[in-house]
């Protein structure tokens, strides 16, 4: 991970800004070399997108309303 004292940053940060993005490779802000701010690329669209993805794709096998086991097995309706 690529290093940058605060300095720099102020004085270069839309650069920085474009590099993280085109590279996507984050960058650590430091003061006296202590890290304080790590500038990261957003989330692409397809991590986003990842709910709903697999819409339409299930398939209903048999009766979805009927127990799965009898009830003869069910240790709640045991005495």
């Amino acid at each position: 991970m690529e290093r940058i004292a605060i300095s720099e940053f102020k004085a270069t940060c839309l650069a920085v800004l474009e590099r993280v993005r085109q590279s996507g490779q984050p960058v650590l802000v430091t003061r006296r070399g202590e890290p304080i701010a790590e500038i990261v690329p957003p989330p692409t669209a397809k991590c986003r997108s990842l709910l709903g993805s697999g819409r339409g794709t299930g398939e209903i096998l048999g009766d979805i309303m009927a127990p799965v086991v009898d009830e003869s097995e069910w240790d709640a309706l045991r005495p």
